[in-house]
């Protein structure tokens, strides 16, 4: 760290994304990208003649974005933010409902980005252990007068928590943001965005990194009532107010306008992603009931570190964590069918 750097911010642990390796060619299973392209309409909408569109500025409401993505939800532009991932908007959820006053809580096997926003801003947080089956227990988050913040799915179990549940965190927090991460919501959750027309207090966040294949892109979406939307709004224009591109605008229109294309892709996920759980339990393996594009795996018969390593010899990438709890444990991307094959063949090749 250079001496010039505050001291409040020296000790940050900052977040650790998923390896990029440049060395060979591999079967990536460790982000949880799309292994499909984005549609075909997307690729036709960033044309030439909107890249020679670059030297204007965007357009800082994002206008024609938010009032599709509120169409297709049944929901109202102005209960729609937009901004430059969905990271982006946790970023400022911690920075618009938290303060040295106002805390927040999440589990501690969770995103690994909620206890770095913490951090970066002084936020006195709550880390509330999951279970030994790592479900969470909706009870814990009642009436806990700070920010609330579940991913659901989980990530990176891929578990969830029922509608009835967040119901229940919503109402025994009136005054206190609940903020449901549904990154992943897409490959079998269900996902709670109608509540915001009954709580206030409710902020639905989702991203196109996943479904929508656009991870490159870097566009994220939340949905709330409106008074909770013009607090991101102010948080926005008063950092970045032109957050997202031109072209990502554009990409994220055309996506919406082919929908079809990326529920089929998500269903081929699916259905990949339940054989390649079939088989890895029939090696032997203990597999979490994900509902996300990825899955949470252990064996008895090799630790996860050392699978982890094996795999990349292989030209196989997986995300492996060295927390102490899930430490046994890897993350899987659910690839194409093809892709999940060979990661089967490679797993019993390196057990037998």
């Amino acid at each position: 760290m250079s001496r010039y750097l505050s001291p409040r911010l020296a000790a940050l642990d900052a977040y650790t994304p998923g390896e990029q390796p440049r060395d060979m060619q591999y079967i990536k299973l460790n982000t949880n990208e799309s292994p499909f392209p984005p549609s075909p309409l997307v690729l036709e909408k960033v044309s030439e003649a909107e890249v020679g569109r670059l030297n204007l500025y965007p357009d800082p409401e994002a206008t024609v974005l938010r009032q599709k993505l509120a169409a297709l939800h049944g929901l109202k532009p102005e209960n729609v933010f937009v901004s430059n991932g969905s990271d982006d908007i946790l970023n400022f959820a911690f920075m618009a409902f938290c303060d040295e006053n106002r805390g927040a809580a999440f589990a501690d096997i969770t995103y690994g980005f909620y206890p770095v926003y913490g951090d970066l801003y002084g936020i006195d947080c709550k880390v509330i252990p999951l279970k030994g089956d790592f479900t969470l227990d909706p009870t814990e988050y009642h009436g806990l007068g700070r920010m609330i913040v579940i991913a659901n799915p989980n990530a990176p179990t891929g578990l969830t928590i029922s509608e009835a549940d967040i119901r229940g965190i919503l109402e025994s927090n009136p005054d206190n943001v609940v903020l449901i991460d549904e990154a992943y919501v897409d490959f079998g959750g269900k996902s709670v965005y109608p509540l915001v027309k009954e709580y206030d207090n409710l902020l639905v966040v989702q991203t196109y990194s996943k479904s929508r294949s656009m991870a490159g892109a870097r566009l994220g979406f939340a949905f709330g009532c409106t008074e909770l939307i013009r607090d991101l709004e102010l948080i926005k224009y008063s950092t970045n107010p032109y957050n997202i591109n031109r072209l990502t605008m554009i990409a994220g229109e055309a996506a919406i306008d082919s929908n079809d294309y990326f529920m089929d892709n998500v269903n081929k996920i699916i259905e990949a992603r339940e054989y390649t759980a079939s088989e890895l339990r029939k090696l032997g393996f203990t597999v979490t009931d994900s509902k996300a594009n990825f899955l949470f795996a252990k064996s008895d018969r090799i630790g996860g570190e050392e699978l982890y390593l094996e795999l990349k010899k292989r030209g196989i990438l997986v995300r492996h964590f060295s927390k102490e709890r899930i430490k046994e444990y890897n993350r899987i991307t659910v690839g194409t069918m093809e892709q999940m094959e060979k990661f089967v063949a490679a797993v019993a090749d390196i057990l037998y």
